[in-house]
Parts: C-alpha cells; sequence; structure tokens
C-alpha cells in the first residue's frame, strides 16, 4: 500500500468515525424534552437554512489539548464577492470578537465565520484570510475582515500552547457540509464548560409555518458560560444544587458564549440586529448570566441571495428586500426558541472530558434528570 493510499486510508476511516459518532449523539428532543413551541427544521440545525455548511477541525493531544476549530459558511460561493448582510450584537463585551465593527459599519460578512479558543483568534484569522486570497476571483484584493468568536476553553486546554493552526481552519472549511452537525466535545467546543458540566457546541432550528413566511431560522452556539441552569423551565441546577456561587468551584461563572444565528428571510442589517438581540433572550431561558468576565456576542445573517451585496458594483443603486417590521415578531420567537434549544443540546451531545493537569468536566448526567421532566408532564 502506497503512502498516498495509507493517508487516504486515515482520512477515511476518521470520516466514518465522525459520522458514526454524530448519528449516534442524542440531543434533548431523543429524550422527550421539547423546548418551544414552534416546529423545528428536518434536522433541528443551522444547516436547514438552505446553503449553509458547518465544518469541524478538533485538536487533541493527550489530555492535555481540548480545543479546535468550528466554521460556519453563509453559502457556497465566493464569499468576500457575494457578501451576505449581517449584524453583531454584544450581550457582554469582555471578549475578542474579530472583524465585529466591519460588520456593524457596513452590515455585511465577507468571510466564513470561524469560533475558536481566545488565544488562537490570530491563527484563525489567518486560515479565514489565506482561504479568501486563494479563491479565484479574489487575486486583486489587500483587505480582507475575517471573522472570528472566541470562548476560552483553558480549564481543560492547554490554552497557552497555542495548537490551532491556520491549517486546522482551512480543514474544517474543506470538511464543511450541510448534513447535521457534530454538536457536544468537537471543534471549537472541545474544551469548553457549560453550568459546570461539558459543553461545546449545539444546535437547533426553526421553521415557520407559510402562513408566517415559511422561513427558516438556525442556531449554532459554542457554549462556555455558566448560571444556574434551566431545561424547558426547569430548575436543573437548583435540584442538582450545582449552580454559579453555589460552591468555591464553580465561583467563577466566567467563561463567553458564541451565538451564530442564520435565516433565510429576508433582512436588512438593521433587522438582523434586533434578531441577534433576541439570542440573548434564549440564552436567558437556559439561566445564562452574561457574567463580568463572560464574552457573550451574537452573529446575525441573511441568507436571502437578491440581498447579498456584490464587491464589485458600478456605484449604482441596489435594490434590497426587507420584511415589514411587523412581520418581524415571528423571526424573534424561533431565534429566542432555538437559541434556548442549541444550547441545551451542546450539553447533551457532549461527553466527559479529561483536561490538562488532571482537571475533570462531567457531563450532564441526563439519567438522573430525566424523573424531572416525567414529574413534569404528569
Amino acid at each position: 500500500m502506497t503512502l498516498v493510499k495509507i493517508a487516504s486510508t486515515i482520512v477515511i476511516t476518521g470520516f466514518l468515525h465522525l459520522t458514526i459518532q454524530a448519528q449516534s449523539q442524542q440531543r434533548a428532543r431523543d429524550y422527550g424534552i421539547h423546548i418551544g413551541v414552534l416546529k423545528t427544521g428536518k434536522l433541528n440545525s443551522i444547516t436547514d437554512v438552505n446553503g449553509i455548511t458547518v465544518g469541524h477541525s478538533t485538536v487533541k493531544k493527550g489530555d492535555s489539548v481540548n480545543t479546535g476549530v468550528t466554521v460556519i459558511l453563509p453559502h457556497q460561493g465566493n464569499i468576500f464577492q457575494q457578501k451576505v448582510p449581517a449584524a453583531v450584537y454584544t450581550g457582554n463585551g469582555f471578549g475578542k470578537l474579530a472583524g465585529s465593527t466591519q460588520i456593524n459599519e457596513l452590515g455585511n460578512i465577507e468571510t466564513p465565520i470561524a469560533l475558536t479558543n481566545t488565544l488562537s483568534v490570530s491563527a484563525a484569522m489567518n486560515g479565514l484570510i489565506t482561504h479568501t486570497l486563494a479563491q479565484v476571483g479574489n487575486e486583486k484584493i489587500s483587505s480582507v475582515n475575517a471573522v472570528v468568536g472566541e470562548t476560552n476553553d483553558g480549564y481543560l486546554n492547554d490554552i497557552r500552547g497555542r495548537h490551532v493552526s491556520e491549517q486546522n481552519v482551512l480543514e474544517a472549511i474543506k470538511n464543511a457540509t450541510s448534513a447535521q452537525v457534530m454538536e457536544g466535545a468537537v471543534g471549537a467546543g472541545t474544551g469548553t464548560v457549560c453550568f459546570g458540566f461539558k459543553g461545546g457546541i449545539g444546535t437547533a432550528s426553526r421553521k415557520l409555518p407559510n402562513s408566517l413566511g415559511g422561513y427558516t431560522i438556525g442556531v449554532l452556539v459554542q457554549s462556555n458560560f455558566g448560571g444556574v441552569l434551566t431545561i424547558d423551565g426547569i430548575g436543573v441546577g437548583e435540584y442538582l444544587q450545582k449552580f454559579s456561587f453555589s460552591n468555591e468551584l464553580l465561583n467563577n461563572v466566567d467563561g463567553s458564549c458564541m451565538i451564530v444565528v442564520a435565516t433565510d428571510a429576508p433582512l436588512d442589517h438593521r433587522n438582523l440586529m434586533r434578531m441577534a438581540k433576541r439570542a440573548m433572550l434564549g440564552l436567558g431561558r437556559t439561566g445564562g448570566i452574561a457574567s463580568n468576565g463572560s464574552g457573550d456576542y451574537v452573529i446575525a445573517f441573511s441568507t436571502f441571495e437578491q440581498n447579498r451585496i456584490l464587491h464589485q458594483t458600478n456605484n449604482e443603486p441596489k435594490e434590497i428586500r426587507n420584511l415589514h417590521n411587523d412581520a418581524i415578531s415571528p423571526l424573534f420567537m424561533a431565534t429566542i426558541e432555538a437559541t434556548e434549544e442549541a444550547i441545551i443540546n451542546s450539553l447533551f451531545a457532549a461527553t466527559e472530558t479529561l483536561g490538562i493537569k488532571g482537571k475533570k468536566v462531567a457531563a450532564l448526567p441526563i439519567q438522573q434528570l430525566l424523573p424531572l421532566f416525567i414529574k413534569e408532564k404528569k
């Protein structure tokens, strides 16, 4: 067997392992916990929004390195040449969200969105820049607004070692797919902690009925924050006596949550900003408190093709489609529900993780909690 064939075998085996893992992951709805009242999309994932793909690159070395990259691509074309309307809302600004000022100044995104750890933002930016410069049609560009969000995974990860590379970002982009998103301790969620349990990547979606436009709203989160965990209105954190400030171990509730909201509804920057604000209500419904040292950001964008902003223009006015303000409320509700469920899914899918210096973070004790929901239904 040649070296090329051996390498191919390793890649394929790894892909099959990830596929099997994605299929076997259990989510809140698999246990009969249905959050909210609106219907989900087919996959209950951000990839239910047509054209969106998500990719991960997970970096694990022994117990000390638990980190990675997750990328979200708004469409499959040249994003720099066909930018998408977008907005960034800051729930609490203790974070390093690269590219946010230009997004809100110009109202659009021109690269994939990358999520990683706090000290790897620069590596992720380099990866997005390399990807963008290499695309056909971008040969003459000399400025790229790379969009990178982060949370601090230093409790479980050797964050000072800066183990995420530019190549990890390119790998995540190459692996991006429109299939069901892997959740939990994967990609940018490999080393995160949420409500004192293992957090990670989570996703969910909502599909509005045709009478309300038929639009899809998808959310993806990187959960790494604290508070008093609440699942579908039930005080789980209080029941387990495991919540912020309940003891010295959990006294530090800082961490961050990155929230990415996508929709196919025709919206401009202003209404995307309004949607982004509602995502924080979804975080609040899970018991999150947006603590002093938590960087809680929402990136919202629309994939509606007619509203894409072309890089090359003739300076002629462009017609933008935008829902009337009176039609926005259902999208607000969908954003809140999908954000709440995405965060809960990040906990349900995560697995116990051993980290640097012998630290260990347990997974959410799902079986212990299920009687709470059965009792509630009765």
